[in-house]
């Protein structure tokens, strides 16, 4: 009742919880899973051919990645709850491009969901980092992967089946839980998270933070174990499908694996109980390890489409395993003082990838076969592996046990 006589604008905002931000990450997801396979699609539509397609992603890529690094120094100017919103309007502008379906428009689409997709990404890790602590980290990454786990995997194939429909149905669904997220975010009172500053410092340049970052190798081993485990997923999503046609299978078995395993995401839950029970170190070893041998057998056993198809699904499980726990060396190795900063340069794992993985595959192709791919998934996630073990061993475990 007292609270009810105070002025809104001067009641104290509830703290952020782990769930909200959960939330958050579940509407995000919608907003995106509807259209992960479909953006391919329409732009084969629009530029008519798959060589002018990769070049495209790549270009994209590399005005993706350039965004990225430049969004501290916007940060710095823009407050966060505007970088958040902003953020969400490139996403909503860039879907309404792509869904045009026009030559020009739709790679500009692309690219602007693209920069969307990231600035959200560094906006809402910077608030994670501000509101919860360090050892419900684990909790709360676990709880966003299992939040978007039902749209990760209802998503591509409601998003295929209604552009198949009409064309315009997933793209209209997509700004609309956007607009909800928007919604959603505002009604969170999120502000500009926790001052960490105070406010007669001196800014420092907008780009000191790369010379910061290289000079904590924790953060440069947590960001290559986001680097090549985003690799591994690209690998996986893009290339299974055409090794499925290549062997003779049906189209559909790319979609039918991808759903599969990202209903996988309802494990997060219980591959965290896992972790728990061991250490950070013990378990993003041992997710690289795994994952990298079933790459490699798929790439000995590739004359058996059906084994093949398999091993790389067992593969992608312990990329799940990854995502639970990998992200979380790099997150707590992040000095409060540079947070928005670090969490500028943890996104940009994305862009590398995207540029890394068909890069690699445009050579390995030059002189291999397809499945040779497969193999080179397996080198890089082996490097993450060896990377890893030297990680402390205890990294993680008390707080995780406390």
């Amino acid at each position: 009742m007292f609270l009810r006589r105070i002025p809104r604008q001067v009641r104290p905002t509830p703290a952020p919880t782990v769930k909200g931000f959960a939330v958050l990450t579940g509407i995000e997801a919608m907003a995106r899973g509807m259209l992960v396979s479909v953006f391919p699609i329409a732009m084969y539509k629009a530029l008519g051919d798959a060589e002018t397609v990769s070049e495209v992603y790549f270009m994209i890529g590399l005005f993706s990645l350039t965004s990225t690094l430049l969004t501290p120094w916007v940060a710095r100017a823009v407050p966060r709850r505007y970088l958040f919103s902003t953020a969400v309007l490139l996403n909503v502008a860039g879907v309404a491009s792509v869904m045009s379906g026009d030559p020009l428009f739709v790679p500009i689409g692309l690219a602007l969901n693209m920069v969307g997709v990231a600035i959200l990404s560094i906006a809402l890790n910077a608030y994670v980092l501000d509101y919860v602590e360090r050892h419900n980290l684990s909790a709360c990454e676990t709880q966003r992967l299992f939040y978007s786990g039902a749209a990760w995997t209802i998503g591509p194939y409601f998003g295929i089946w209604l552009f198949d429909l009409w064309s315009p149905a997933p793209f209209l669904l997509s700004i609309a839980a956007s607009v909800v997220l928007l919604a959603v975010f505002w009604v969170m009172r999120l502000g500009d998270g926790k001052a960490i500053r105070k406010a007669t410092s001196k800014p420092t340049n907008p780009l000191a933070f790369l010379p910061r970052f290289l000079e904590q190798p924790r953060l440069i081993a947590g960001w290559l174990f986001a680097v090549l485990r985003s690799c591994g997923w690209w690998f996986y999503i893009v290339y299974l499908p055409i090794y499925a046609v290549e062997a003779g299978l049906s189209e559909q078995i790319g979609g039918i694996t991808l759903s599969v395993t990202n209903g996988l995401l309802f494990t997060a839950p219980f591959i965290l109980k896992w972790i728990q029970s061991r250490s950070i170190r013990f378990a993003v070893r041992f997710g690289f390890t795994a994952s990298a041998t079933f790459f490699v057998a798929a790439m000995l056993l590739n004359a058996m489409p059906w084994v093949t198809i398999a091993l790389l699904m067992l593969a992608s499980f312990f990329l799940i395993v990854l995502d639970v726990c990998g992200g979380l060396p790099f997150l707590m190795a992040v000095k409060p003082s540079e947070r928005t900063e670090m969490s500028a340069i943890y996104a940009t794992y994305r862009d590398v990838s995207g540029i890394l993985t068909p890069g690699a595959a445009r050579l390995v192709l030059f002189a291999g076969p397809l499945p040779a791919v497969f193999g080179i998934a397996a080198m890089g996630l082996m490097t993450a592996a060896l990377i890893a073990g030297r990680l402390h061993p205890r990294l993680g475990q008390r707080k995780l046990e406390g």
